[in-house]
C-alpha cells in the first residue's frame, strides 16, 4: 500500500518552515495547530497528506527536543510510558480505521478536517485557560498527581493519542494542558519535557502508519524541515521579547479563524 509522495525544493514550503518553527519557539504551540491548516488551507494538500506528512515532521523535530530535555533531565519516563500506555493502542486502532476507509477516501478526508477544526478550538482554549485550570486543580487536591493520576493518564493518553493519529495536533495543545492539570505541582520543565518525549513515539507511530497508507509527501517533508529547524532556534531565543498581551491573543485569534475555516469546509 506504501505509495509514497514526492515534491522537489520549493522555498514557499521552507518558509513556512521557518515562520512555523519561529511560532513554536515564541509560543510552544504545537506545530500541527498551524503546520497542517497551513498545508490544507494555502497549498491546497489533501487532509490526509497534510496530517501523515506532518507527523512525520513532528517526530524529527521532538526527537531533538527529547534528546535536549533528558540531557537536562527535564523528563519524567515514568509519566511518559503511562501517556504511552494509552496512546500507541489508540494510534493503532485510528490507523486501522483510516486503512478499512482509505487514506485518500471522503469520509477521511472529512474526519480529518472536522477533527483538526475541534482540536484547533482546544488549542485557542488551552492557550487562554492554561494558569485557572492548573490552580483549580491545586485548590481541588493538594496531593493531586502523586498518587491518583496512573489510570487518568493512560486515559489521556488514549485520547490525545486518537486526536493526533486523525489530525496531528493534540499532542502539545491538549497534552501538556492535561499534564499541568493531572501534575499541577510537578516542575513546567518537566511537564514540557514529559509531554515532548511522549509525542516521539505517537508522531512517529502514527506518522510511519500515514507513510504506508500512501499519504505522506516525502519532498515535502524535508522543505518543511530545512525551514523550521533554524525557525525553532531563532524564535526560543526570541521568547519574552514581544510581548505576551500581543502574542497569545493575536494567536488566539489566528487559530480561531482557522479552526471555524476547517470546520465549514468539512
Amino acid at each position: 500500500m506504501i505509495s509514497t509522495l514526492h515534491a522537489g525544493f520549493s522555498w514557499a514550503y521552507a518558509v513556512s518552515g521557518l515562520l512555523v518553527g519561529m511560532l513554536v519557539g515564541l509560543t510552544g504551540v504545537g506545530g500541527g495547530s498551524l503546520m497542517t491548516p497551513l498545508l490544507v488551507l494555502l497549498f491546497g494538500f489533501a487532509p490526509s497528506t497534510a496530517v501523515g506528512t506532518d507527523l512525520l515532521f513532528a517526530a524529527a523535530t521532538k526527537t531533538v527536543g527529547t534528546s535536549i530535555h533528558s540531557a537536562l533531565k527535564s523528563v519524567d519516563w515514568r509519566i511518559v510510558g503511562r501517556l504511552s500506555l494509552g496512546s500507541v493502542p489508540a494510534t493503532v486502532l485510528t490507523l486501522l480505521v483510516i486503512a478499512h476507509y482509505g487514506a485518500a477516501s471522503h469520509v477521511i478526508n472529512t474526519a480529518i478536517t472536522t477533527t483538526l477544526g475541534v482540536a484547533l478550538l482546544i488549542s485557542v482554549v488551552s492557550l487562554f485557560a492554561r494558569e485557572r485550570l492548573v490552580a483549580a486543580a491545586m485548590r481541588r487536591n493538594e496531593d493531586f498527581g502523586l498518587t491518583t493520576s496512573i489510570g487518568l493518564t493512560v486515559a489521556t493518553g488514549f485520547v490525545v493519542g486518537a486526536l493526533v493519529s486523525l489530525s496531528s495536533v493534540g499532542a502539545g495543545a491538549l497534552g501538556t494542558v492535561a499534564l499541568l492539570f493531572l501534575y499541577p505541582r510537578l516542575p513546567l520543565n518537566r511537564v514540557v519535557g514529559s509531554d515532548i518525549a511522549h509525542a516521539v513515539p505517537l508522531t512517529l507511530v502514527a506518522g510511519l502508519g500515514h507513510w504506508y497508507l500512501g499519504a505522506v509527501n516525502i519532498g515535502l517533508l524535508f522543505n518543511l524541515l530545512l525551514g523550521s529547524v533554524p525557525g525553532i532556534i531563532l524564535g526560543s531565543y526570541a521568547v519574552g521579547k514581544v510581548p505576551d498581551y500581543i502574542l497569545r491573543p493575536s494567536l488566539g485569534l489566528v487559530l480561531t479563524l482557522v479552526a471555524i475555516r476547517m470546520l465549514t469546509a468539512a
